[in-house]
This record gives C-alpha cells, structure tokens and sequence, in this order.
C-alpha cells in the first residue's frame, strides 16, 4: 500500500466536509449540481456521495418518492441514516462476503464444480452441460443458460428474476434453466447466479449469509443499521435485497480503494479485491465484467474532454443497481461516487448517475 492508503486504512471516516482544494476538487461542485438538476439532467435524486482521497468532497440528500423493493413508502425526506434500496448493487456486496468466506476455508474456491456445493440436484448434475459449470461461472454470469431480467420488466412475472422469487425451489429454478451456450462464452445478466452464491456463503458458513454478513463485514466497516429482504424459503435475497445508507455505500468505495482494508482491519482479503476488480468476460463495447463488478474505461465517455487526464480515468469499476443505484469507483483518482436515485424499472434510469458524473463530478475533478 502507498502512505496514503495505509492512513486511511487505518483510521475511520471522516464524515466532516472538506475543503475542496485540500482533495483536487474545484469549488463548484453545488452550483453544478444544482444546475444539472436545473437542467434536468439528474433526476429524482436521493443522494449522493462525492469522496476523494478519503475524505468528503459533496454529501447532499433530497425529498422524493420511494418504496422498498416494491413497497410504496411514499415521500421520503431522506438523511444520512435512511436506508434505501440497494437493488443489484447488493450483488458486489455479496462478491466480497463470498472472498472473506474464501479466505476462511469455508466455501469452495471459483473453480470448484459448482454441483459439489448442490448434492440435493443430483439429476441436474448428471446432465453434461451442466456438469462443467464451476463457481467461477456463477460469479461471472457465465454460466449460458437462457435467463431474461434485461428486457422484461420487473413487474412483469415472466422477468427471470421474479419467476425465481415466486418458484418453489428458487435454485433448482436457477439450476434448471435451459443451456443455450457453453460456459464461459458470454456474459447473461443473471440474478440467479447471485443466489447460488448467497445460498454457497450461507451453507459453507453454517449461517444465515445476513448474520455473516453482520458479523464479517458489516460490524467491521462499523455499518450498524441493515435490512435484507428475505425469500419464501426464509434466505435472505442475494440479487437485490439489502438496505443500507448512502454513507455505507461510499463506506464500500473506500474499502474498495484501500484494497479491502479499513478501520484497522484487513476487512477483504487484497488478493480478493484484484481478483474481482480483473476483467473476465466482454459485456459490450466498453464494459467488462469480473466477479459481480462491472468494469469499464471512462474515457470512452468522456474523450470530448481532453483537459481531463485520460490515463488516471482509463480505469473504473462499479456496482450498479436498479433505479439509479450505483458506487463508482476510479482507483487512479483515488475517487468513489455513491449515489441513491428513485429510478426504478425505468428505461432511462442509466442517464442520472451517468451525467452526474460527466455534468458534476468529473468536470470538477483536478
């Protein structure tokens, strides 16, 4: 670790405002703000979380209509102790749960056969193209099975997802669908393999992954207040159940930049964190996925801005959730942007995080 990530691995946030020009930023992180909601080029915002350099470059929070995985909670005033939806950014954060299960001996590394951890569905295990599936699969979303949650909508119960929620067996759901390509081709976004993985965490640990979770990373990263929506068979959701603050999530983001290491605590395992963060399959033209983290260059975004130093901003990584949910993250900018949208089930609902970062954040950036 460099001087600087061993500080703030070491100590605990600081939640106090600092002075832009102490962190690189520009003075005008408000006004630019203000005038891309103006604009309307950030939209039913909730929250937003700037940090650099450990520190707090911009926290702001809003008024608007929420619901919590469905459930209308109608006009929420929010602070930094609401909790909000995650959505599928609790994929990422079940990814590092699963590294500090690896590092403790207590599930089966990725390249293990993923039938060993499923003895219960020895007919599927018998069927050849399912027999190659390894764990690696499961978390990089290739395992080539024909899964839709990307052109259905969510409240639509033909949407993957939810006919995995409403199934008797949510994982011989996920397990049974049929194979259309190899393992390993291509990337399927794919909520079930999300659940296979909690479902591993919770049979390895002897625990429910919520508890785990509590005990392992949550407590550690000093994250006191959590909700996780559970299932009918009484295991919490994997894909996209858990509620936390718009501070937790950026709490993440520094755990992320310090190489899993915070609070006086090696949380994650580092080989782990680079391990997930490495790119392993092709999503499209400018994201790669790796281990339930998508990974991208934002330059591709932003070439139209030369002033911006390319080299620093070439590499991010994020974890990206329904509605506007998404924690950024530019390790060469030692830079984390959390945000909270009420988005959900939009087709547009990219674009907000997406121009606050080009509008906002990146201009300010020195």
């Amino acid at each position: 670790m460099s001087q600087l990530t061993e500080t703030a691995a070491a100590t605990s946030l600081d939640w106090s405002p600092a002075s832009p020009s102490d962190i690189d930023f520009t003075g005008e992180l408000n006004a630019r703000l203000e005038q891309a909601i103006a604009r309307k080029r950030v939209w039913n915002l909730h929250g937003v979380i700037v940090m650099r350099n450990g520190r707090v470059a911009l926290e702001r929070y809003f008024e608007g209509d929420d619901n919590a995985r469905g459930r209308p909670l109608g006009t929420v005033a929010f602070k930094p102790d609401t909790l909000h939806d995650m959505r599928s950014v609790t994929k990422s954060i079940v990814c590092l749960l699963y590294g500090i299960a690896l590092d403790a001996g207590k599930v089966p590394p990725p390249d293990a056969p993923l039938f060993a951890s499923f003895p219960e569905y020895p007919d599927l295990a018998a069927d050849p193209k399912r027999s190659r599936w390894t764990v690696e699969h499961v978390l990089t979303m290739t395992m080539g099975t024909d899964w839709d949650e990307l052109s259905v909508p969510y409240t639509n119960p033909a949407n993957d997802e939810i006919a995995m929620d409403n199934a008797p067996d949510r994982y011989r759901y996920v397990l049974d669908r049929p194979v259309v390509l190899d393992p390993g081709k291509r990337w399927i976004y794919n909520g079930g393999a999300t659940a296979l993985l909690g479902k591993i965490i919770a049979k390895g640990t002897g625990k429910p992954m919520h508890d785990y979770a509590k005990e392992m990373l949550f407590d550690p990263l000093g994250i006191a207040n959590t909700e996780w929506f559970f299932g009918r068979e009484g295991d919490a959701t994997a894909a996209s159940g858990l509620r936390i603050t718009p501070r937790d999530l950026a709490t993440f983001g520094q755990l992320m930049l310090r190489n899993g290491a915070l609070n006086n605590k090696q949380i994650v395992p580092a080989a782990w964190i680079k391990r997930i963060t490495t790119p392993f399959v092709r999503i499209d033209e400018i994201r790669h996925y790796g281990y339930q983290w998508y990974l991208g260059n934002w330059s591709f975004v932003t070439a139209s801005r030369p002033r911006w130093d390319r080299q620093r901003l070439e590499s991010f990584y994020s974890a990206v959730g329904n509605g506007g949910q998404r924690l950024f993250i530019f390790p060469g900018l030692d830079l984390a942007v959390a945000t909270t949208f009420g988005n959900y089930n939009v087709p547009d609902q990219w674009m907000p995080p997406t121009n606050l970062m080009n509008d906002v954040v990146l201009p300010c950036v020195i």
